[in-house]
Order: C-alpha cells, then structure tokens, then sequence
C-alpha cells in the first residue's frame, strides 16, 4: 500500500485534502442526483437554490452568491439555459443588466429537489459528519472567515531572526 502523502503532510497539504474531500462529495452527491433521474450536475444545483432563496440575479450576484469565478458562473448559467431550468433577461430598473431567474421548468425542478433530492443529500452529508469530534461546520466556516481576513500568503511568514 502506497502511503497517502496528501494525509500525512498535514496542514502542509489541507487544501489538496479539501479538495479531494470536495470532488469525493460531488462525485457522490452526482450518483444522487441521478438516482432521482434529474438530468444536472451537482455544481449547477447551488445556482438554482440562490435563484430560489433570492430571486432573479445577475450573473455576477449568482458568482458571488456561489463562491466562484464570473467565467465560471457565465459557463454554469448558459448550461442551465440550454437545459431550459434559467431564463435571462433584461432589467426593468437597469437596462445594461440581465437577471437569471428560473424558467416554470426550472421552478418544478427547484419544488421537486426541495422535496425530495436536496433533503436526501443533506441527510446524508449530515449523516457522514454526525459524530465527527467538533462542529465541522463551525470549523469551517471560521477558516473560510480567517482565509477571507488574511489569505495563506499572508500567514505563516518568518520574521527576519527566524530565516537565519
């Protein structure tokens, strides 16, 4: 057996653990998905819960909303498009923006995984976590707070005695 460098480096490799932890919830979350038959990628179902939760939104809101780049967002966004879940279009208040709102497809879509799909994903990633030392959650979010303080490149420096 081959020893998992990623595990053993620590801290030194959290965000390469992060990530594999995140794919392997997103890859498991898609078996979900598609055992319910519906036809979107895990990566595209927190657009639509911000459409549901906020309302029409701009692409840029939807990025920010979603933690991701605008490229990023504009690729997911024209995907959901094609599949007929979005619609764009122009702002009444503002004629230079377009909203993304849910199309009457995407609504049933939203109803249907608000019923059915997204409980069972919550349950369980919450079953997974249940009985974890600490509130993962919590922990989370306060290295998601401490990271948006001050990014890694800013952490961890040696002072000049130290170099030496």
């Amino acid at each position: 057996m081959v020893e998992d460098i990623v595990k053993s480096l620590g801290f030194l490799c959290l965000g390469s653990r992060f990530r594999r932890i995140g794919e392997r919830l997103q890859a498991d979350t898609q078996r979900i998905i598609e055992e319910f038959g519906v036809p979107i990628q895990s990566a595209q179902y927190p657009f639509l819960a911000a459409i549901d939760r906020a309302g029409p939104l701009t692409t840029g809101q939807l990025a920010q909303a979603v933690g991701i780049t605008q490229p990023g967002a504009t690729r997911i966004i024209s995907q959901l498009q094609e599949l007929g879940y979005v619609d764009m279009q122009t702002s009444v208040e503002d004629q230079r923006r377009k909203l993304v709102s849910l199309t009457p497809k995407g609504r049933e879509l939203v109803d249907f995984s608000k019923r059915l799909v997204w409980p069972r994903i919550e349950r369980a990633v919450s079953e997974l976590c249940d009985d974890l030392p600490g509130p993962i959650l919590e922990q989370l979010t306060a290295i998601e707070s401490r990271l948006a303080d001050a990014p890694l490149a800013n952490r961890g420096k040696f002072d000049k005695e130290q170099k030496s």
